[in-house]
């Protein structure tokens, strides 16, 4: 039977990375794998899965049209890797479901849990709310030795707490912390002001 698995961690925890060693290990035996990443993530060009060390492949880009369940009814994939997912809307994520309820075919969707401000995307509200299985992929603090749990977003090196919640960047933009480390450089910033 099927599952529907959500795979989440901060940025620079290796989601990519893990999304390409995965599609890497079914199609070294043989099995068909379908690798999605959302259209809003172009840092690299449309369609692309690339992580921070420099592995990249191409991927399908899933736009507000793309009819998913189609595409895996068509495809008949052995399983399908969906990179960025906290990107979806509500009703991608329903069609992953249903991919899995109704074709039985595995989704393994990797994201972040919440933006810079600790706010939940509304693909990662679906999927943590509908998958069989929730799994955190863990880094470290930016700051400190402990757990990276939270996103900060940074403009020249300097910490920010507002702002569209979506702004596509990599190490220049965001980096890995902990609650704690986070609430200091958030209390320091508007000490600051």
């Amino acid at each position: 039977m099927a599952k529907l698995y959500f795979r989440y961690g901060t940025m620079n925890s290796g989601k990519s990375i893990e999304v390409l060693r995965v599609a890497h290990n079914y199609e070294e035996q043989g099995k068909k794998v379908l690798l999605l990443t959302s259209v809003v993530d172009d840092r690299f060009g449309v369609g692309k899965v690339t992580s921070r060390i420099g592995m990249q492949k191409n991927a399908i880009a899933v736009d507000d049209a793309m009819n998913m369940v189609e595409m895996a009814r068509t495809e008949k994939p052995n399983c399908i890797l969906v990179d960025e997912a906290q990107f979806l809307n509500t009703a991608q994520v329903t069609q992953l479901i249903e991919i899995v309820d109704e074709l039985n075919i595995p989704v393994i969707a990797y994201g972040l849990r919440a933006d810079f401000m600790g706010e939940l995307f509304e693909g990662s509200t679906a999927l943590l709310a509908a998958a069989d299985t929730i799994e955190e992929i863990k880094t470290v603090c930016w700051y400190c030795d402990k757990k990276a749990i939270m996103n900060m977003r940074c403009k020249d090196g300097e910490p920010v707490f507002h702002g569209e919640q979506i702004q596509m960047g990599g190490n220049e933009s965001y980096v890995p912390v902990c609650r704690k480390c986070y609430a200091s450089k958030k209390k320091a910033s508007l000490t600051a002001k």
